[in-house]
């Protein structure tokens, strides 16, 4: 008997994987297949996306001031944190399940690509792009010159990185588990000591750089407003 191959869009097997987290032994058998490269477990990834937020997750937050925008959100752990602090916050992800998954716990969120209108555009303090998420859309000056975009004069963008010395990479992933295989898309790794020269290209530079529980961080800011915090930001409002 011969298995056959099913092909997917990434999006709804992404959301497949999502929904598996309910079951016990949900989060094994994911992985992520590297075009011409290996394929790496996503197992405790999904286990800790669609998990509650952790101390480092807090401690992420507690450094996020003001509005937030989560992009890649995912099922939404953080922005359902910040909602439940009262906060003002969205999330935007182009996963229809994890946006769902996001609302439902009541959060703020929205089903779009980041290079899509979003609300408040130039007035948000925070964005986030935590989990790795400087690798969406396989350019990661583009995507923080985006980021750039969103935030206000005094805002500052939040990056999660890969550790220190694997340099900065892209390639195209795609998700797989047994015959399902979902389509590539494009995704970059940016260490922790490669992210300037993106940052830079995207007029942003670091303001500080931090690790903790294994996990390294940095905060971008304007290069042209690094040393200028004064200005006062208006509020945003969110539609859906």
């Amino acid at each position: 008997m011969s298995l056959a191959v099913t092909d997917a869009p990434t999006a709804d097997l992404y959301g497949t994987a999502l929904h598996s987290m309910n079951d016990p032994d949900g989060h094994r058998h994911w992985y992520a297949r590297y075009e011409g490269g290996p394929r790496r477990s996503l197992g405790e990834a999904l286990r800790r996306w669609c998990s509650t937020v952790d101390p480092t997750d807090q401690d992420l937050l507690a450094r996020a001031p003001g509005a937030v925008l989560d992009v890649g959100c995912g099922p939404g752990r953080l922005v359902i944190e910040l909602a439940r602090q009262g906060r003002e916050s969205a999330g935007v992800d182009t996963s229809r399940v994890a946006v769902r998954l996001a609302r439902s716990a009541g959060a703020t969120a929205l089903c779009r690509s980041i290079f899509d209108p979003v609300p408040g555009e130039g007035r948000w303090d925070t964005v986030l792009l935590a989990d790795g998420n400087v690798g969406i859309g396989g350019d990661p000056a583009m995507l923080l010159a985006r980021c750039r975009d969103l935030i206000g004069p005094t805002g500052r963008v939040l990056v999660e990185l890969d550790p220190a010395g694997t340099g900065l990479r892209s390639n195209r992933v795609r998700l797989e588990r047994g015959t399902q295989r979902g389509s590539w898309f494009d995704w970059s790794h940016v260490a922790a000591d490669a992210v300037h020269g993106p940052a830079a290209e995207a007029g942003l530079c670091a303001d500080q750089t931090w690790e903790r529980a294994g996990r390294s961080f940095a905060a971008l800011v304007p290069a042209s407003e690094h040393h200028r915090r004064a200005v006062v930001v208006p509020r945003i409002g969110l539609a859906s």
